[in-house]
């Protein structure tokens, strides 16, 4: 119904807003000025461990600075709680003590009549229910058994069967005295000029209800039984309760389960392809799952991701469907970016969907994907040069005009800026410098240990700083490192223990302590440890099936890309043993000086802030003048396999 405008003023002017958000949250003790009425608190509707969202009862208004939402009492109660607008009107009148106005009658019609529309739906859920569970759903059943969704799951999301038959729906509605109007404006049949009697647009499918944020069934979705349908999965047409653009599936639940717990932090939403996969994850123990209603992800629908979580999570198939979907979302998102909102990525094995890893390797292998999670900007970078050669001036000058050309698109002026930066050091990185250098005597387009830098590139991709692959490769790559690539040294010594597993055990605890800046490689390092203690590996290929069978297949291919690239002979499985171990201890030695020095120069740096006396200004200069002795004598060395003319073993 409406209301007065003088009524809903009056009612705000006599509840505080503090009183009716107070209800829901606990406001920040050293925030708070209770007595002028400011508020603070960590905001309900997004995630986040310091306040940043306030209300003051002057203004009868809140606003989060973290996500931007912003209303009055009764947009907090609708937004948040799910009430309709006249429950939230009631809500706040009884906390008031006035009562509510006289009904406009014409305008309680028009409710009654949309709201008989969901009491049809809600007949419509449990009919399916019930054929679930008939003789008829016996097909229905077992598929699902065979999906592995238990009777709880099935239960819990009401899924539903709908029989093969023409009219059984439209029949059970009308023996319940839904109008053939209402019937119709449920989208339930499929009716038309052209079509003398309507029929039930479900039939032989599995269903699923569809949610508002309010809980209410406004929509289905069917998956067909029989192999020859013409459409594999259907949804409910547009009505007036279902725009299919502007909803998520499984909103309610994941926007419950994404907010922080008591001691426990908030989670970010995730963003599946389908109805089973969300309730696959859902079982699995990812409650905060959803998924678009058989479109690509529209607008509205990122706005609605946003309002949950900051920084959602999109999931795809690692097809090349599941790329292109990613892509298109990245599209999408670029113009509406802004401060604290953006998206990740992660993208699944090729050939799986989250229902299939679930299943085959367990939650572990899921969450182990969602770690892995990329950042928007590094899925940009990846996809405009993953495949690319540029080889030439002209196509390095292209790929960096299209790469501002996007960054343009990006509405936010903080944000534009930040990308624009962003990509200024990606591109210095990628494309490094043609420059002899007096630490690279060898002018030869390649940096002290072998690795072509971008001007020397003749292949696709990566130059210094970023992996040359294929795509394929790229593709595993771009879920499974980070923007940078690993420290070549890092590298090789990994790859010399990886590949010859037995160094290891010449000298475990050293082995233990070795530390690594890069956090893909520290992955790496604590998984061959795992590996050597779990499986007592004795060999190059025991270790490689062992970590292939964590889920690190793709980071030793990227890692294997980056050892050919350099030439780093001794790090890989043909080397001999002995010339391994050599170059393993060269390797070490000068990681663990460089180390030592970074460390001495930091220490050195707060001492100079602190006192800038003549005697901390020398030592800091003589810890960088040994840094740069260091770089120098490495850059004179011909990668890691000379002799050291020491003998024996350890490190």
């Amino acid at each position: 119904m409406r209301f007065p405008p003088s009524f809903l003023d009056e009612i705000r002017e006599r509840v505080p807003i503090s009183s009716v958000i107070g209800t829901r949250v606990s406001f920040d003790r050293k925030k708070t000025n209770a007595p002028k009425g400011d508020f603070w608190a960590c905001c309900p509707f997004h995630g986040e461990k310091s306040p940043s969202f306030h209300c003051e009862d002057r203004k009868g208004r809140y606003h989060c600075f973290g996500c931007g939402v912003t209303g009055d009492h009764f947009r907090f109660l609708t937004e948040l709680e799910g009430l309709s607008f006249p429950e939230a009107v009631q809500r706040v009148a009884d906390m008031a003590g006035v009562p509510m106005p006289a009904r406009d009658a014409e305008m309680e019609i028009r409710e009654a009549k949309r709201a008989t529309l969901y009491d049809v739906m809600e007949m419509a859920t449990k009919f399916f229910e019930e054929q679930l569970q008939a003789a008829g759903g016996a097909k229905a059943r077992a598929y699902l058994r065979e999906r592995g969704l238990s009777a709880s799951t099935q239960h819990s999301y009401r899924l539903g069967y709908a029989p093969e038959s023409r009219n059984a729906l439209k029949e059970h509605l009308a023996s319940k005295s839904a109008t053939k109007e209402q019937i119709e404006a449920c989208g339930l049949v499929v009716y038309g000029d052209d079509k003398p009697v309507s029929f039930d647009r479900f039939r032989d499918r599995i269903m699923f209800p569809i949610e508002d944020l309010r809980g209410r069934i406004i929509a289905f979705g069917g998956r067909a039984l029989a192999p020859n349908a013409i459409a594999k999965y259907m949804n409910s047409n547009e009505t007036e309760l279902f725009h299919k653009g502007k909803i998520l599936f499984n909103a309610l639940r994941a926007r419950k389960a994404a907010q922080p717990q008591a001691g426990q932090p908030a989670k970010a939403v995730i963003a599946v392809e389908g109805y089973m996969d969300v309730i696959a994850l859902a079982q699995a123990g990812f409650t905060q799952a959803v998924a678009p209603l058989g479109t690509a992800l529209t607008e509205d629908q990122l706005d609605l991701l946003w309002r949950m979580s900051p920084e959602p999570i999109l999931c795809f198939d690692g097809d090349n469907a599941g790329i292109k979907a990613a892509h298109r979302a990245i599209d999408l998102a670029l113009p509406v970016l802004k401060p604290g909102f953006s998206l990740r990525f992660a993208v699944l094995p090729e050939g799986k969907d989250p229902d299939d890893l679930v299943k085959s390797s367990g939650p572990q292998a899921f969450q182990g994907v969602l770690d892995d999670a990329r950042p928007l900007a590094d899925m940009l970078w990846t996809r405009e040069t993953a495949s690319g050669v540029f080889d030439t001036p002209e196509r390095r000058a292209e790929l960096e005009a299209r790469l501002k050309q996007m960054t343009a698109l990006i509405g936010d002026e903080n944000v534009r800026r930040h990308y624009a930066q962003d990509v200024r050091e990606r591109i210095q990185q990628f494309f490094g410098s043609n420059q002899r250098s007096n630490n690279n005597p060898r002018g030869n387009n390649q940096n002290s240990f072998g690795q072509q830098n971008g001007y020397g590139q003749r292949g696709r991709g990566a130059a210094t700083g970023r992996f040359a692959v294929s795509d394929s490769l790229a593709r595993s790559v771009l879920v499974k490192t980070t923007s940078a690539a690993p420290p070549l040294r890092e590298t090789a010594i990994l790859m010399t223990l990886f590949n010859h597993p037995r160094l290891i055990e010449e000298d475990f605890e050293a082995v233990v302590r070795l530390e690594f800046s890069h956090p893909d490689l520290k992955r790496f390092h604590a998984a061959m440890l795992n590996a050597m203690a779990e499986h007592h590996v004795a060999n190059g290929t025991e270790m490689r099936k062992a970590m292939v069978d964590t889920h690190h297949g793709a980071l030793i291919e990227a890692l294997e890309a980056l050892t050919r690239r350099a030439r780093m002979w001794t790090a890989t499985a043909e080397a001999a043993e002995e010339d391994a171990l050599e170059a393993l201890k060269q390797a070490i030695h000068l990681h663990q000086r460089a180390s030592t020095l970074h460390k001495e120069l930091k220490v050195a740096e707060t001492a100079l802030a602190s006192e800038a006396t003549d005697e901390n200004l020398n030592r800091l200069l003589d810890i960088q003048n040994d840094i740069r002795n260091a770089q120098a004598t490495e850059a004179l060395i011909e990668g890691f396999g000379i002799p050291s003319g020491r003998s024996g073993k350890g490190f």
